[in-house]
């Protein structure tokens, strides 16, 4: 899960005794360089993360590290407007939109709500945490009703609520060398990651160590294996033409956010023009991406994980928007 690496700094400097500024961005607005959620940490001598970078970003650090001198400060909430025209809370940059930052100087009692933070995304673990004038906690139980979110009543009574989950659940049908470096370029945006294979001791299978989940299975009862939820994105790249006909035969009778199939355009023609003639719905099959991932010309596996990463931000971020 994002974060985890910024809440591990974090905790690192408590038990050094080192005083530590919690920089977040709980809302944000149009065009603004740091989104809701974006999140830093800045020591004396260190800092990790990033609230939008730039100008704004220089001068908050600078000021994090000034107010870590100042014990009597707790927390600072701060509008910034990313607007020269703005005559108020201008951030100094120009992109438009608007963010606000709350900065919170860590307490040693919010050690333990840190420490179960840490842990349950080490575990892969939902819940959530709250960020007040307070005090940082944090609550196992996540349910329908929790999502991320600001209230603010004034500048001195404000709340942050932060979900622990994944949003995005990936699963890989293949564990080749284009699945192993799919799977590391994946990992690093947030997505909950599972491969199959059906193919015992494949070296690129088990040095897979990205995948949060692997399973060798039978592909003839893959359907059995994927639920039907809305945030699920699937890639088919199995070892061959057979078993990629297998598996896609099977999922069209579901519904996925996404679906690709890696294959040269050759392939990709031929398999989906038997799906037509055999009558399977013909609008999923036209949303199957094949061959799956953005014209980019790649050609190494590392080059073709990049592309179809695109493909899928492009339609996660599109979607979201809409």
């Amino acid at each position: 899960m994002k974060d985890l690496q910024l809440w591990r700094f974090i905790s690192d400097q408590l038990n050094k005794n080192e005083p530590v500024m919690f920089l977040c961005v709980p809302e944000s607005s149009g065009s603004s360089p740091g989104r809701k959620g974006f999140k830093m940490a800045v020591s004396k001598n260190e800092m990790l993360g990033s609230v939008g970078g730039g100008i704004m970003e220089h001068k908050f650090v600078m000021y994090a590290k000034e107010l870590l001198d100042d014990d009597n400060v707790n927390s600072i909430l701060k509008k910034q407007v990313h607007s020269k025209q703005q005559p108020n809370h201008q951030s100094g940059m120009i992109c438009s939109g608007e963010q606000t930052l709350a900065l919170y100087r860590i307490k040693k009692e919010d050690h333990i709500a840190i420490l179960a933070i840490i842990h349950a995304m080490e575990n892969h673990q939902t819940g959530y945490f709250t960020l007040s004038p307070e005090a940082i906690l944090f609550y196992e139980k996540l349910n329908e009703n929790i999502t991320t979110s600001f209230q603010k009543e004034s500048d001195k009574k404000w709340m942050y609520t932060e979900t622990i989950t994944f949003e995005n659940y990936l699963y890989i049908i293949g564990g080749g060398h284009v699945s192993l470096a799919f799977s590391k370029l994946m990992r690093q945006l947030n997505f909950h990651i599972t491969v199959f294979d059906d193919r015992e001791k494949l070296n690129t299978f088990e040095k897979n160590v990205f995948a949060h989940q692997k399973k060798i299975i039978d592909y003839e009862n893959i359907v059995e294996l994927i639920g039907e939820e809305e945030n699920q994105y699937i890639v088919i790249m199995t070892f061959g033409y057979r078993t990629d006909g297998i598996v896609i035969r099977q999922l069209l009778t579901k519904n996925y956010k996404y679906i690709g199939l890696l294959g040269s355009k050759t392939k990709i023609a031929k398999l989906l023009s038997e799906l037509h003639n055999e009558g399977f719905d013909e609008f999923k099959i036209k949303a199957v991406h094949a061959p799956v991932g953005l014209s980019i010309n790649s050609r190494t596996p590392e080059e073709i994980a990049i592309s179809i990463a695109a493909e899928i931000i492009q339609v996660k971020n599109t979607i979201e928007l809409k």
